[in-house]
C-alpha cells in the first residue's frame, strides 16, 4: 500500500512514521508513505496558497490551484487515479468500518484540511471521501490525517501478529473486554478467577459477555445496527435486567 500526503506540515508526521506499528509496516516494505508541501505547488513568488474567502467572513482559506495541482502531480507520478481523501471536519467520522473500506486500496491520496478550510472547488472536481476523526474542531487536518493513516495502517496484513485485531474495540462492533496481567493481586484488586481457570471455553464465554457488558454500559448506540446471535442476544436482555436493578445513587 502507498499514502500520498499532501499537507502544509510535512514535518508533523517524520516523529510519527518511524515509530510504532507505522514505522515496523515502512521497515518491513508493507507500506509506504510519502509527502508533499502543498506550498511547492503554489505559482506565486512567496509560495502562498491562501487568500481571504469570497462574501466576506473571518479566517483564510486554502486555495483550490495549489491543491489540485498537487493531486495531479501524485497522479502522473504513480500512473493512476487513487483514491482520494480530505480531512474535513464535516466529513463522516472515521470507524473501523471506514478503515477496513481504505485498507484495500492499494494507493491512497490525503489531504490535510487547514484555515477555514478547502476553496468548495477541489471537493467539486475530485469528489473525496471526507473523513473526521470526531466532533471537534482541531488546529489543522494533519492530526486527523495521521490518526486515519494509523487505523488502516495496522490493519494491513502483516503489520500485526495475526489475529492481533479480531478481539479489539469496534470489531464486530462491540468494545473489547477488560484485560490484566501480572501480578494477581494488586491494591486489594484481584483478576477474575476465570482467567486462572485454564477453561478456554469458560474464558471465552466470560470475555463474550464483558464484550457485550462494556459496550452496554458505555457505548449502547453500537448495539442499535448489530444483528446479535440467540445466545447474545439472551445475554443482553440479561444484562439489561441486571442494570435496571442497580440503585440509582
Amino acid at each position: 500500500m502507498h499514502i500520498d500526503v499532501l499537507t502544509l506540515f510535512p514535518g508533523m508526521f517524520e516523529g510519527p512514521l518511524q515509530a510504532g506499528a507505522l514505522g515496523r509496516a515502512r521497515d518491513r516494505g508493507l507500506v509506504t508513505v510519502s509527502t508533499h508541501n502543498i506550498r511547492d505547488f503554489a505559482l506565486n513568488r512567496h509560495n502562498t496558497v491562501d487568500d481571504k474567502p469570497f462574501g466576506g467572513g473571518t479566517g483564510m482559506v486554502m486555495e483550490a490551484g495549489p491543491v489540485l495541482r498537487a493531486v495531479e502531480q501524485v497522479c502522473r507520478d504513480k500512473g493512476g487515479y487513487p483514491r482520494v481523501c480530505l480531512t474535513s471536519p464535516q466529513g463522516m467520522v472515521l470507524n473501523q468500518a471506514m478503515a477496513r473500506d481504505l485498507v484495500r486500496e492499494e494507493h491512497l491520496v490525503l489531504i490535510c484540511g487547514h484555515y477555514e478550510g478547502i476553496d468548495e472547488r477541489v471537493a467539486e472536481i475530485l469528489e473525496p471521501d471526507e473523513i473526521c476523526i470526531g466532533d471537534y474542531v482541531l488546529s489543522n487536518g494533519e492530526l486527523a490525517a495521521l490518526v486515519v493513516i494509523d487505523a488502516v495502517v495496522r490493519l494491513v496484513p502483516g503489520v500485526l501478529r495475526e489475529g492481533a485485531a479480531e478481539e479489539e474495540s469496534f470489531e464486530e462492533g462491540l468494545l473489547e473486554y477488560p484485560q490484566y496481567t501480572h501480578p494477581r493481586e494488586w491494591a486489594g484488586h484481584s483478576i477474575p478467577e476465570v482467567l486462572l481457570s485454564g477453561h478456554h471455553g469458560e474464558v471465552d464465554r466470560w470475555r463474550r459477555r464483558q464484550r457485550l457488558l462494556r459496550t452496554l454500559g458505555r457505548r449502547p448506540d453500537l448495539l442499535t445496527d448489530l444483528d446479535l446471535s440467540g445466545p447474545d442476544a439472551a445475554v443482553l436482555r440479561e444484562l439489561r435486567t441486571e442494570l435496571l436493578r442497580l440503585p440509582l445513587d
